[in-house]
């Protein structure tokens, strides 16, 4: 019985060593980096694993004994690599189970430590930390051990460092995320440096509507964001929706009645279908801009119907209940229809 007990305390501290050798370096590092309880913490979670190793050789062991005494010497080299894949196959399912155990208690800094430092795993231990909300740590490991920058970035910002997550937006080129940010600590002046930078950048390819959405919505300036449908809209730049939001900005339904008449007189003639389409919108919004939008829709139709017949089904949007207009429309298009026939 006391040979037993000596075996089992032998085999015991021969993989404790074993393990402490392997992580030696990392130890180390520690102590210089953490809390002495930090460390004593670590080393816990070392004795633990140690022991789960132990218990796994000796049921390996046990395990190829038997085998042995059934089949002889033979297999013998075949049985060693058994041993070894299935050492290493449950030592990592102990460790899981470990870091599992750990999660459910709540305890992520030594779940993470055994994804880091047993599973070789950083991407789990820092998504481990972020979960146990210690986000500055998880932002590290992020930053340090995996180069990932924008979950770093995210990290910082759910611990409120604002100034780290600007920097690492920064780099990344984020601009209306760092001006977010800016925003997010009361620093304007910088916030609507970096907005105008992305407004810019809108306009210079093309994208008149997301960038009256940063006027608009970030900076606060409603007539920066109008100018800039505008400009969309006369230089036939995505103009239907340039034309579309820019009525939709418009709330005072006297002034958009206005508005509606006095770019229709500018409109050149190849845009007049593209206004028509959005007048269809602007008909339904307010009762007071029926008459308005039906009568310009009128005068469109009747100017393009000679080459495009098809049109006259528009009149319908503007009559939704006027059955007199629809059998008209029937009535036109069946005469065309004889007329293209004769």
């Amino acid at each position: 019985m006391m040979m037993n007990k000596q075996k089992f305390i032998d085999k015991f501290m021969a993989a404790f060593v074993l393990l402490v050798m392997f992580k030696i370096i990392g130890i180390v590092a520690q102590l210089f980096h953490e809390s002495f309880w930090s460390v004593m913490g670590t080393l816990a979670i070392f004795l633990v694993v140690a022991f789960i190793i132990l218990l796994v050789i000796t049921s390996l062991k046990d395990k190829e004994q038997n085998n042995r005494n059934a089949g002889g010497k033979r297999g013998a080299g075949s049985g060693n690599f058994y041993l070894e894949t299935s050492l290493f196959d449950k030592i990592r399912n102990k460790y899981e189970e470990l870091a599992d155990q750990y999660i459910a208690k709540k305890e992520y800094k030594k779940a993470a430590k055994v994804y880091m430092n047993l599973l070789q795993d950083n991407y789990r231990g820092a998504k481990t930390l972020e979960e146990g909300g210690f986000y500055n740590e998880a932002a590290v490991v992020y930053l340090k051990k995996l180069k990932n920058k924008s979950d770093a970035a995210i990290c910082y910002e759910k611990a409120k460092q604002y100034k780290k997550a600007i920097d690492l937006y920064k780099e990344m080129e984020q601009k209306e995320k760092v001006g977010d940010l800016y925003k997010e600590i009361n620093d304007l002046k910088n916030a609507h440096t970096y907005y105008q930078i992305v407004a810019d950048d809108y306009v210079t390819n093309n994208q008149m509507v997301k960038a009256s959405l940063v006027y608009r919505k970030k900076m606060e300036k409603t007539d920066a964001a109008q100018e800039v449908l505008l400009k969309g809209w006369k230089e036939d730049k995505d103009a239907f929706n340039c034309l579309n939001n820019y009525f939709a900005n418009i709330f005072d339904v006297k002034k958009l009645e206005t508005e509606i008449q006095n770019l229709y007189h500018n409109v050149p003639d190849h845009k007049k279908i593209t206004y028509l389409e959005a007048l269809k919108h602007e008909f339904k919004k307010d009762p007071k801009l029926q008459n308005t939008t039906r009568s310009i829709a009128y005068e469109i139709i009747a100017e393009k119907v000679g080459t495009r017949s098809e049109i006259v089904n528009e009149l319908k949007h503007f009559n939704p209940n006027d059955e007199v207009i629809l059998k008209d429309i029937s009535r036109f298009k069946t005469g065309r229809n004889k007329m293209f026939r004769n």
